[in-house]
């Protein structure tokens, strides 16, 4: 089976398209590049900490380290699910071919933009770089709107909050400032987002497997009041956090008890019998964890927290959840069956690893073992990702049996 081969299942716009499979469906590039930068970026990073190499020229390494995990990766991923979620949403053809090989070219143009020499000015770098997201969010606000499907539109507030604190980020490194503010707004961005897609999808899964393979049992609470309530109060506590307006050390930590309880509801206990569903719960489960060491921050005045915060939601919230929708969208949207298997359960399990030699980096930073154990563990789960699901978003969709 070749990767120009006609595809007779899936969308007729999968079928239709002849060109490589790649490009026959928005979540395979997107997912593949995704998790190829996710694991290559975290290693230079590495090696530029180290002194070991100075491929980044632009802007600080720490700064390219930072806008990269929260604005280059996550980008991909979020356009990734939002190309293969829109069509079922709108019951619209997905967006293929030539369109989608525009978008990913605009996306990995960002990527090397910002690895070129001194030589290139800053201003057409942050241009280059800031196409994306826009584009993005004009291509997904066309399929909803086109769609009519209106109670959807919701998902483009985040995409267009990413977009323009990455503008942000920007321009505060060419006037010379300190872009944390703006990395904060876009970080807040993304974990509005696993809220929002989290919050929806998270307990949906467990039903249907719940109601299919132990439908005797407690079962999750459909969304409800609390899930709006806690979504608004965890986007206020953010807000707060990000412009320092007030004191949000309390309102994080509501928002960490409201998710907290939220994830509760789920019943995400019965399904440790299905690793794939699973680490859906248990990723989540570092939202409140990150939010609540950045509300410990305040009462405590150790800087160590918001550190180890920080990473608990980048590593474990975002890099977690990022990589279960991943692996459960390229199972389910290739024709193979939803179950992970050794390899990619040994991914998973790397993510956590991870945040825990993060976090002693963050609390003993004498020990420099431990942030390179967190690196190789990144690296490793997304690496693996990349080589085992990597095959099958390049080849056609498989037939259905039966």
């Amino acid at each position: 089976m070749t990767g120009r081969a006609t595809r007779k299942h899936g969308p007729a716009s999968e079928r239709n398209w002849q060109g490589p499979a790649l490009f026959s469906y928005g979540f395979r590039p997107f997912f593949f590049g995704g998790a190829t930068f996710a694991a290559l970026a975290i290693a230079v990073w590495l090696f530029e900490w180290l002194g070991m190499i100075g491929i980044v020229h632009q802007i600080a390494p720490l700064d390219w380290h930072v806008h990269e995990m929260i604005f280059g990766y996550p980008a991909a991923v979020i356009a990734g699910f939002l190309f293969t979620a829109v069509p079922n949403w709108t019951k619209r053809l997905p967006v293929t071919g030539r369109p989608l090989m525009v978008l990913f070219s605009l996306w990995v143009a960002g990527r090397v933009a910002l690895l070129l020499p001194d030589a290139a000015p800053y201003w057409a770098v942050a241009v280059v770089e800031a196409l994306f997201l826009p584009a993005l969010a004009f291509v997904i606000g066309r399929e909803i709107v086109a769609g009519r499907n209106w109670r959807n539109l919701k998902v483009l507030l985040p995409v267009t909050v990413l977009a323009g604190a990455n503008l942000w980020f920007h321009t505060a490194l060419a006037l010379g400032h300190a872009p944390d503010m703006a990395a904060r707004f876009g970080l807040a961005a993304v974990l509005i987002l696993v809220t929002l897609i989290g919050g929806r999808i998270v307990p949906s899964f467990t039903r249907n497997w719940l109601a299919a393979e132990r439908p005797d049992g407690r079962m999750p609470v459909p969304f409800g009041r609390l899930d709006v309530a806690v979504t608004v109060l965890t986007g206020t506590a953010l807000l707060l956090w990000v412009t320092g307006i007030g004191a949000p050390t309390t309102l994080l930590a509501f928002a960490a008890a409201g998710q907290a309880i939220r994830l509760a509801r789920w019943a995400g206990e019965r399904t440790l019998s299905s690793p794939i569903l699973f680490v859906l719960h248990l990723f989540y489960a570092f939202l409140p964890a990150g939010l609540g060491l950045l509300a410990a921050e305040g009462p405590t005045g150790d800087p160590a927290m918001r550190i180890a915060g920080l990473h608990v939601l980048g590593i474990g919230a975002i890099g977690g959840m990022t990589l279960a929708v991943m692996t459960r969208a390229s199972l389910g949207h290739t024709g193979r069956a939803l179950a992970s298997g050794p390899l990619l359960n040994m991914a998973f399990a790397l993510v956590p690893a991870a945040v825990a030699f993060r976090l002693l980096a963050a609390f003993l930073p004498e020990a420099g073992w431990t942030l390179h154990a967190a690196v190789a563990a990144w690296v490793l789960a997304f690496g693996v990702f990349a080589l085992r699901v990597g095959p099958w978003l390049f080849s056609p969709r498989l037939a259905k049996l039966g």
